[in-house]
């Protein structure tokens, strides 16, 4: 099962904890914490509720149990990696071991917490994890904006453009692409404007960004249309 998303909830809306334990003792208790720090917080008994479930699109996290009926919280943390799901985890547990907490904080939970836990460290965690959401969102919302800008560019600019930040000189981008000098300095103007580059280093970065690893090159693709 996938995930839901609501895509009228406001990125801008206020932060969102999502609680997913089959206790309900644990469900109230949690809800209770939250609403004394004015977080808004929507529970669910197990990993299945949660994926039926609409999920907004605004900063959250996630405070798991270990241990469920059916899917097991490893089991949807998982899941939620598979699929490039940006969740922030905070594993809880009854039942905590250092292999469970090992595998746990490997595949990238932000905290695991042992039942009983002080509240204190469960608002320590969440403030931790929806400041990690916010960065995340931050950074794909940059790079949703350098794509639109990249998607704007004719496919012998964005050869260019990859010709470009690998470093190599306008005879050398000529040459290689069967153009004039004159014709390369056009697309690059193009290029540059289009992307909203300040200078070549700034363009490397944006470049950079859509292929993962910011300052390396963009990859050029062979074209015969201007």
């Amino acid at each position: 099962m996938d995930f839901q998303t609501d895509p009228t909830a406001s990125a801008d809306a206020p932060p969102l904890v999502h609680v997913v334990d089959d206790d309900e003792n644990m469900r109230d208790a949690l809800s209770d914490l939250l609403a004394s720090v004015d977080l808004e917080c929507r529970v669910y008994a197990s990993t299945e509720d949660l994926l039926s479930a609409p999920l907004p699109e605004r900063p959250s996290c996630l405070i798991l149990d270990v241990r469920l009926p059916g899917d097991s919280g490893l089991d949807l943390q998982a899941q939620l990696a598979g699929r490039g799901r940006h969740l922030p985890i905070i594993f809880i547990t009854g039942h905590g071991d250092v292999e469970t907490c090992a595998r746990a904080m490997k595949r990238g939970a932000l905290e695991f917490l042992t039942k009983p836990f002080r509240d204190q460290d469960m608002l320590d965690a969440i403030a931790s994890a929806l400041a990690k959401d916010r960065t995340w969102r931050a950074q794909e919302a940059r790079i949703a904006g350098i794509a639109r800008l990249a998607a704007s560019l004719t496919r012998r600019e964005t050869e260019v453009m990859g010709f470009v930040v690998e470093g190599l000189a306008n005879k050398q981008i000529a040459a290689k692409m069967g153009i004039t000098e004159v014709t390369v300095k056009l697309h690059r103007g193009n290029v540059m404007h289009k992307m909203e580059a300040t200078s070549l280093a700034d363009l490397v970065r944006k470049a950079g960004s859509l292929t993962g690893s910011e300052g390396s090159g963009f990859p050029a693709k062979s074209s015969t249309s201007v």
